[in-house]
């Protein structure tokens, strides 16, 4: 409706249009505005914003790999009990999306929604997608990222950050520890498509205090499930290593 309205529409004919009254919409719009799907012109009518952008440009590209994993981050989710999230490339090339997510069942959990974006730097993550991008990819994106402070753990320097990522890709997994808010912690591995790049990232999150005791544990699943999805995008390791930790892609 929006996105054939080069105008924008106001909330009255967005309420005549859906036949739904407007104190029902206007929540909705706002919290879509907050979020940067909807914008607002001078005239307070609404129109498509940037955040559709991300979503329309994750859809054909991972769509396979939100069908995919469903099932497996359910399960990811019943067993560690912290909330689960995939999360692709953001457009921006400074930040990750959030595709699809489960949520813990504990009242105190991570929150985030389908379609939010987290800083590269900052976040489990995002962190893992750069550390398994290709060696001129990742420079580039490096390059562009601002290493803004969200806490006084957050990796502010490049040489800083490249010991980081060498690390992960090392390791296979990334932890971050009140990295972005202080008091929550992710858990984060890598999920490749059948050519050997990096499609995503499988990750938990959830409070310090609950995930820093059972981190070796909590990694140790994801990376399962990391694993799981990557071969059910037809992904098949080369001697035992993923193409990413190499430093190149397949053909």
């Amino acid at each position: 409706m929006l996105a054939k309205s080069r105008d924008g529409l106001a909330l009255r004919e967005v309420s005549a249009r859906l036949r739904a009254p407007k104190s029902s919409l206007l929540p909705l719009l706002r919290a879509l505005t907050a979020r940067g799907y909807l914008a607002q012109g001078r005239a307070l009518e609404y129109r498509l914003g940037p955040g559709v952008l991300d979503l329309g440009a994750a859809a054909p590209a991972h769509r396979d790999l939100v069908e995919v994993a469903r099932p497996a981050v359910v399960d990811l989710m019943r067993r560690t009990g912290e909330t689960v999230f995939l999360g692709t490339l953001c457009s921006d090339r400074a930040s990750i999306v959030y595709v699809d997510k489960v949520e813990s069942d504990h009242v105190i959990r991570y929150a985030g929604g389908v379609g939010d974006r987290r800083p590269l730097h900052a976040t489990s993550s995002g962190k893992v997608i750069l550390a398994f991008l290709s060696p001129d990819e990742r420079e580039q994106v490096l390059k562009s990222l601002s290493l803004a402070r969200h806490t006084e753990r957050t990796v502010t320097s490049l040489p800083a950050l490249r010991a980081s990522l060498e690390a992960i890709r090392r390791a296979g997994v990334c932890v971050t520890t009140d990295e972005l808010v202080p008091g929550a912690s992710g858990i984060a591995a890598p999920v490749f498509d059948r050519y050997g790049r990096v499609a995503g990232a499988c990750a938990i999150g959830g409070p310090t205090d609950r995930v820093g005791p059972r981190t070796r544990a909590l990694a140790i699943e994801v990376t399962a499930t990391a694993r799981t999805l990557s071969a059910a995008l037809g992904h098949r390791p080369r001697d035992g290593k993923e193409a990413g930790a190499r430093g190149r892609t397949s053909p």
